[in-house]
């Protein structure tokens, strides 16, 4: 048969698992090289070992590290800088006016620095002339003449030195800065909010563990039945096969036998298909190598006792541990703090600033001759906005309308996950009522199977009614399995819309 061989196959089965080597303690082996995992094993692997968990605390780490970035603008803002220059032309100024008008002695007066200078020194003129002529000695003021070249009172000066050079130290560091301060409170709830995303990958993680390995279970539980129907199919066929050798039973139902034989093996196929599917799944959602050898612990059955605790109370129950409205309350938090920010930039700015520069002018490029003249400053920068053409108005105007988008996405956010737990109870109560009576059909049904074949092999019933108590039976073992399988599913939809965690109740 295909199943022994596949059994003999899987037993035979050698895989290394040093990726498992932490959770082996929590496992048993059934058979050499494969691990067979609980549901608290699956979950505890899938929380280490899935990518989007892993994903989800390098964003936490990311975070953390640009909160701690952000933090350094508090502090003073050192940079060096240096530079050199040759001078290819040099500056030229001039000292004296081009016109000068000689009056009987009198000063030389003219437009520019020499015009001024000269307003300023009359007085002080005609007072040295009051002194030399008391003393009887006459005053004979000095006239410069003018250029015989140009016809100016004074040639021009070259200013500065072919070689310069200027290195130093600036610092910066602000002293009081509502924005800045605010910015940084910011960033603290942007690691607060990739923390909820995280928590979020993990409930999302956990419920799809949990629907894997229910998913196992349902399948192996169909498995099992439909296993049950083919050998049931291979027991008729052989009852009847004697029957027809002793001439008791016609060769037509000699013939639907061997057809109920035939029939069986697909089903059977197909459930063995689903099983090692659901166990893929599991394995792609723990994130661990599809290859491994796993298998998992218990039956559906064990989990029939949950399904009749109060569940009411999950009616009312608070959704304060939901992530996706926790994600909205500190991104609306986020929100308030930005407009407080935005407020803040009418308020005015005051910084610290240090300098120290070294400075040198030469002629002769040679650094042993060169000297330096050191110069520092110390200085406080005070800013005060005044008008920004309406931008920082606007853009607390265009944050207010975000904020306010935000809050109606909440509030329906809110009402569709109430819709959910709605749903998810409403499954749930399904799932026991249909528990409960799939359990009655079924206690009848195995009862009429029984009575059928017993009368079957008595020669008192056909194969058509063996058949057709048989199929009320397939179909009521199903429905039980089913019934568990919908409670779990639900379930654990229910406790990821509540945001319970793995370690909670």
């Amino acid at each position: 048969m295909y199943l022994k061989r596949f059994a003999v196959l899987v037993a035979g089965a050698l895989l290394a698992l040093p990726a498992f080597a932490q959770y082996q303690d929590g496992t048993q082996a059934a058979g050499e090289g494969k691990v067979v995992l609980t549901l608290e094993d699956a979950l505890k692997i899938a929380l280490s070992e899935n990518t989007s968990v892993k994903v989800a605390d390098m964003e936490i780490e990311r975070q953390k590290y640009a909160q701690k970035g952000s933090y350094s603008a508090l502090l003073p803002q050192v940079s060096a800088s240096g530079m050199y220059s040759y001078a290819l032309k040099k500056q030229k100024v001039y000292f004296g006016s081009d016109k000068t008008d000689d009056k009987e002695g009198g000063s030389s007066s003219g437009g520019g620095m020499a015009g001024m200078m000269a307003g300023l020194m009359e007085p002080i003129m005609y007072y040295i002339m009051d002194l030399y002529e008391s003393t009887g000695t006459p005053f004979v003021p000095y006239v410069p003449k003018p250029s015989e070249d140009t016809g100016s009172s004074s040639e021009p000066i070259e200013m500065g030195r072919s070689h310069s050079v200027n290195f130093g130290i600036n610092a910066q560091m602000p002293l009081v800065n509502l924005q800045l301060w605010e910015s940084l409170r910011l960033t603290g709830d942007q690691v607060e909010l990739a923390v909820e995303q995280a928590r979020e990958s993990r409930l999302g993680t956990v419920a799809s563990v949990k629907q894997a390995f229910y998913a196992i279970l349902f399948a192996r539980e169909a498995y099992n039945v439909y296993n049950s129907v083919y050998e049931n199919a291979v027991e008729n066929f052989r009852l009847t096969e004697m029957r027809y050798n002793a001439q008791k039973t016609s060769e037509l139902d000699l013939t639907r036998a061997k057809s109920n034989v035939a029939a069986a093996i697909p089903n059977l196929y197909n459930a063995e298909s689903s099983v090692e599917l659901a166990l893929w799944q599991l394995k792609a959602v723990m994130g661990v190598d599809l290859d491994l050898d796993v298998d998992v612990a218990g039956t559906l059955g064990d989990y029939a006792e949950e399904m009749f605790r109060d569940i009411h109370e999950a009616e009312d129950a608070s959704l304060d541990g939901n992530s996706q409205l926790r994600q909205l309350a500190q991104q609306a938090e986020m929100l308030s703090k930005q407009i407080r920010m935005q407020q803040y930039a009418y308020l005015p700015t005051l910084a610290l600033s240090f300098s120290y520069s070294f400075l040198t002018q030469s002629d002769i490029f040679k650094l042993s001759q060169w000297k330096w003249f050191p110069s520092s400053t110390l200085g406080l920068s005070l800013s005060i906005p005044i008008f920004s053409g309406g931008q920082r108005y606007h853009a607390i105007k265009q944050t207010r309308v975000q904020a306010d988008e935000l809050e109606l996405q909440r509030v329906n956010a809110e009402r569709q996950l109430r819709i959910g737990i709605r749903q998810s109870l409403n499954t749930m109560e399904t799932a026991m009522k249909t528990y409960d009576a799939s359990k009655e059909a079924l206690a009848s049904a195995e009862k009429a199977y029984d009575i059928a074949v017993k009368s079957y092999q008595l020669g008192k019933s056909t194969l058509t009614d063996l058949n057709n108590t048989e199929l009320v039976l397939t179909q009521s073992r199903l429905a039980v399995s089913q019934a568990v399988y919908n409670f779990v599913i639900a379930k654990a939809g229910l406790e990821q819309t509540l945001g319970y965690d793995f370690n909670e109740n």
